[in-house]
């Protein structure tokens, strides 16, 4: 029997399947097709109407002055098992908090200062979000193209720099230092996400996805990621930059508290890795693995999450893939993740364009999805964050959205 707690919308097969995108729009707003989330996905409503979707027809406003849900639940918060009750909040609806961004990435909250600081990477700044009157100004410009960002247990900001290829650390002196820029003499390829553990060590990924001309500096001439070397990687960039060329393979580091680099995942084992976070008792580590990058000679990866187990030496082992992320047949490409202190996974969705599975993807500790959040763009980075850490933040593409929750992010960042 379903539990009737349980806010899911189940697949609807009707004739209306085999028309067009803009005829079933007319037809029926597409409410039941991106409802309709298929077996893997839900449970059955019979005779319980679709509510709005994020492609319903006008398109629903998620700004602050959008017109209210209507709905207890948000009808985009979608509970696929009764577990996510207790983690979702009935009554707060989805917000867009700011829009305007190229690229929005790395959401990372300042529990001092109460602010929300996040990347828009095609603009080489970083975006501040004031928590008592929602201001939202220029914090970092340059910011060497930054994507992840996230604050360690001291309350220093750690950042990933695509153009210059490093990860550094904003003391709170207001100087910066750079933590790791190459390895085994060999320069990073272009460091994307990073998160800090309680011994003083950071642990990052290092994808390639900076070798890119919007969100970084392609290869020199030669280069993996300029191979014809038509690309001129150099204009528009301060001196230095366009130099470098990709020396090493996607893998995921680890800075100790030294300052020394170690490889602790290689690209063998999780090629392009993206995200990553560790469980609330960091025991576990969890890395995305997203698809293939520029200059990838490899299949890349393949979409999924990857977890491990971190033993009282730091060394990884056990290493196995935690979800493929393919729901009804749509590859939702993990990017971002953050865990809540019960031990879930919370991980952003990119779908491309597959309307509807867009959004963040929620997964018990044994890797059952027990929730969704669809959004009307692609999400790209997510965290934890507020006053009391019970809000979640989402880029979005260009957006930023926040949605208040009834559990709190695990770890600072």
């Amino acid at each position: 029997m379903t539990d009737p707690t349980v806010h899911d919308h189940g697949p609807t097969e009707t004739k209306e399947a085999i028309l067009s995108r803009r005829r079933l729009i007319h037809a029926a707003g597409l409410g039941a097709l991106a409802a309709a989330t298929g077996p893997a996905l839900a449970q059955s409503t019979a005779n319980r109407p679709s509510p709005p979707t994020t492609v319903t027809t006008p398109p629903r406003d998620f700004s602050r002055q959008g017109a209210p849900t209507t709905y207890f639940w948000d009808p985009d918060v979608i509970a696929l098992d009764p577990a996510f009750n207790g983690l979702a909040q009935p009554n707060a609806a989805i917000q867009r908090i700011w829009t305007g961004g190229l690229w929005v990435e790395g959401p990372a909250w300042n529990a001092q200062g109460q602010y929300l600081v996040w990347s828009d990477i095609p603009r080489n700044r970083q975006m501040r979000w004031i928590e008592d009157d929602g201001h939202v100004s220029v914090f970092r410009a340059p910011s060497g193209n930054s994507n992840g960002n996230s604050f360690d247990f001291q309350g220093r900001q750690l950042s990933c720099e695509h153009l210059n290829r490093r990860v550094v650390r904003y003391e709170l002196d207001g100087s910066a230092t750079v933590l790791a820029d190459s390895f085994d003499g060999k320069k990073l390829n272009s460091p994307n996400d990073i998160v800090a553990h309680p011994d003083g060590s950071y642990w990052f990924t290092d994808p390639p996805y900076g070798g890119q001309l919007y969100e970084g500096a392609p290869d020199a001439p030669g280069g993996p990621s300029n191979a014809n070397g038509k690309i001129n990687p150099r204009l528009g960039q301060p001196p230095g930059i366009g130099l470098a060329k990709r020396e090493l393979p996607t893998n995921t580091y680890r800075i100790d508290p030294s300052g020394r680099v170690e490889l602790v995942v290689p690209e063998s084992q999780v090629p392009d890795p993206n995200g990553l976070c560790f469980s609330p008792d960091f025991k576990r580590l969890y890395i995305a693995s997203t698809g293939k990058g520029p200059g990838d000679t490899g299949p890349g990866g393949k979409g999924d999450i990857h977890v491990f187990d971190v033993g009282a030496d730091n060394k990884l082992s056990n290493g196995r893939v935690f979800s493929d992320c393919m729901f009804d047949g749509v590859n939702c490409g993990p990017d971002g993740l953050r865990c809540d202190v019960e031990g879930n996974l919370w991980a952003s969705s990119n779908a491309g364009r597959n309307v509807g599975y867009n959004g963040v993807n929620v997964f018990n500790p044994a890797g059952k999805l027990i929730g969704r959040i669809r959004l009307p763009e692609v999400c790209g980075n997510i965290c934890f964050g507020g006053p009391k850490r019970n809000r979640l933040f989402m880029a979005a593409s260009q957006s930023i959205y926040a949605l208040y929750l009834g559990t709190q992010g695990a770890g600072p960042g």
